[in-house]
């Protein structure tokens, strides 16, 4: 996969937590990911189409990190999971992917998004609808690790 499909939606992440939530994190080693299975409890998953390509993006966070940007966010801490967080997920994959989007674009790669899907509970899984290799790249901060998929076709 084309490295220069994959650093829009990195930079995008780290842009959107620490702009809206105040949220450092801290990029671990990228991987190919073989499984479906996701590495946290609450994930955003959304498709991407354009005139030479098409892709998905997934970020997926585990239940402390997404509890404490809720709050950072919202000003309120719920105690698990609940509508409202996976909400708050949704639009943070929008966000993720819109700020990739225009990056790509200022590039010459054009496409349009889907509405995202948010799933949710320990051991759901992510399926992302490419041929190509799915990348993973962790994230840590101080309340837990967020976890990135990134796969286009070949």
């Amino acid at each position: 996969m084309n490295v220069e499909y994959v650093n829009p939606f990195l930079s995008s992440l780290v842009n959107v937590l620490g702009t809206m939530a105040n949220t450092k994190i801290v990029p671990g080693q990228p991987r190919l990911k073989k499984d479906e299975q996701a590495r946290g409890e609450v994930s955003g998953l959304i498709g991407m189409i354009g005139p030479t390509t098409k892709g998905s993006f997934s970020v997926t966070f585990e239940e402390s990190l997404a509890l404490e940007i809720m709050a950072r966010m919202l000003g309120e801490r719920p105690d698990k999971i609940n509508e409202e967080v996976t909400d708050m997920v949704g639009e943070i994959t929008n966000m993720v992917t819109g700020g990739a989007k225009r990056i790509l674009g200022e590039k010459g790669h054009e496409f349009s998004m889907a509405t995202p899907v948010v799933v949710s509970g320990k051991g759901h899984t992510i399926t992302h609808k490419t041929t190509g290799a799915k990348i993973l790249m962790p994230f840590d901060s101080d309340f837990g690790k967020v976890f990135i998929e990134v796969s286009f076709d070949e």
